[in-house]
């Protein structure tokens, strides 16, 4: 494995290019290849504990992009004219709970510890949920598995712009009935995932209207 050199000034001119893209230009598309190294980046994202509690939905059928809509305030345009539309999901309680099947899979078939290894881990887990952050009920613990798979986003995000990549996160949906549109149309079990994000990939049809503005640098960081 080779030590990244990417310049300091290239990152940041990636973060200055990316933009909430509004519109895109439906005439050009992601190849294959661009599309997976957006996914594989939000494959190697790190998660709490390493226990990665997300899936993503890549939604190119037309039909169900024009279902999407009715739920999805904030995507019609999106949807019609970015070339990938992905839906964010994270893990509920019955995928996440210190004692579900989901995270003894990951620890004995996904990670492969040692069963002595297992057990600290298992213990370490438990006490973090029911004792460090209290995650208590189940919906504590679907926001806190969203809170991870905010950083597969944010990583995607980052990942599109350095390739010259443009993309939208999108939070404007109805979540109760999009979960009811993504167990009816889209075979997802609802039970075990929910809907986080939404996040459009794509070219930009227009470039931003006005330059990026942030509050001061001063204002945002407090050393000690």
């Amino acid at each position: 494995m080779n030590t990244p050199n990417i310049s300091k000034k290239d990152i940041i001119n990636a973060f200055q290019f990316r933009h909430a893209t509004k519109e895109f230009d439906a005439t050009k598309k992601l190849s294959d290849d661009d599309i997976n190294f957006i996914l594989q980046t939000a494959n190697l994202s790190p998660s709490s504990f390493g226990f990665e509690p997300w899936h993503f939905v890549v939604v190119q059928n037309q039909e169900l992009r024009e279902l999407l809509k009715p739920v999805a305030w904030g995507a019609p345009v999106k949807l019609d004219t970015a070339s990938h539309f992905i839906l964010g999901l994270s893990m509920k309680a019955p995928m996440v709970k210190h004692d579900a099947d989901y995270i003894m899979h990951m620890m004995k078939e996904v990670k492969q510890l040692p069963e002595d290894v297992i057990e600290m881990y298992s213990k370490f887990y438990r006490e973090f949920q029911e004792n460090d952050f209290d995650l208590d009920t189940d919906k504590k613990l679907f926001d806190w598995a969203s809170k991870q798979t905010y950083i597969a986003l944010g990583n995607m995000m980052t990942a599109a712009a350095l390739n010259g990549i443009d993309s939208c996160p999108i939070e404007g949906f109805h979540q109760e009935k999009a979960e009811a549109l993504l167990r009816g149309k889209f075979g997802i079990d609802t039970d075990k995932y929910g809907l986080s994000f939404m996040v459009a990939f794509g070219y930009r049809k227009e470039e931003p209207p006005h330059a990026k503005s942030r509050r001061d640098f001063k204002d945002i960081v407090t050393w000690k």
